[in-house]
């Protein structure tokens, strides 16, 4: 133990939820198989988060304290399993994502074992490494201190935003008259994606309850990669680009409108 932290349950838990995880999305690449759909792995997504908390909270029994361990698993819980729910319920009665679809365009050889590596263990590793705070905070000995308390503020915001951002798109695409239009109200006037921003506070506030601790700091590069990924990487990029090709109003809502913090719209 250093600095009341528990790091030979840790070390032994790492190895617990990297195969938790890894088992989670080969079934899920069995099940995919059979339903003929790789978009099911976006349901899963979410649940890896809840899997590996499930996991280390059984794991870090006796080794850490209580209240954060409790706390960790209630804010991973929730947002995973919320974003689980709205994605199943999204994709529901629909045929395969158009980004799979494109993806697999460029297998050279079987679509089935490029979509296992490029897909199904390539989210595995992320969601294992994007997690690591959450694993991190379930080892500490001590209690919570004011650094864990702003985590849960921002936690909430991030929650907050990709959940009202979600209902707000939900009600936009289900309005017949809204077809081809551009949705520009509500969190939407202030930033073109505040479900991505939201999932962002979520995982900051999550590392801040780790970061209450030594060694949690050192798990920064956590946020910093699903931050990436949301605002550089597989996500705002690929959505925008399919915008501005199916909503005539698009790049005028580019050009007034942040793209990822919120801010007031340019006239």
């Amino acid at each position: 133990m250093a600095h009341g932290f528990a790091a030979g349950p840790f070390g032994a838990g790492l190895a617990l939820t990297a195969a938790a995880v890894l088992t989670l999305f080969a079934a899920t690449f069995a099940v995919a198989l059979a339903k003929g759909k790789h978009a099911v792995v976006d349901v899963v997504w979410g649940l890896a988060f809840v899997t590996v908390a499930v996991v280390s909270l059984a794991a870090s029994a006796g080794d850490g304290d209580g209240g954060r361990r409790a706390l960790v698993t209630t804010m991973t819980a929730l947002w995973g399993i919320r974003l689980a729910t709205h994605i199943g319920l999204r994709s529901r009665g629909k045929g395969e994502d158009p980004r799979y679809e494109a993806l697999l365009d460029k297998a050279s050889g079987n679509r089935s074992r490029y979509a296992f590596t490029h897909v199904y263990l390539t989210q595995a590793a992320v969601a294992w490494f994007v997690s690591l705070p959450v694993q991190v905070a379930y080892y500490h000995r001590d209690g919570l201190g004011p650094l864990a308390a702003a985590g849960v503020a921002v936690w909430a915001l991030g929650l907050c935003f990709e959940a009202v951002g979600d209902w707000q798109l939900g009600r936009f695409r289900a309005d017949p008259s809204t077809k081809g239009k551009v949705l520009d109200t509500g969190l939407w006037r202030y930033t073109r994606h505040p479900n991505y921003f939201g999932d962002a506070c979520v995982w900051w506030g999550l590392f801040l309850v780790a970061a209450d601790r030594w060694p949690g700091v050192l798990t920064a590069a956590s946020p910093l990669l699903m931050t990436w990924l949301l605002g550089k990487g597989t996500g705002k990029p690929l959505l925008e680009e399919g915008m501005r090709s199916t909503r005539p109003g698009y790049d005028d809502y580019v050009r007034r409108t942040s793209g990822f913090l919120p801010l007031p719209p340019k006239g």
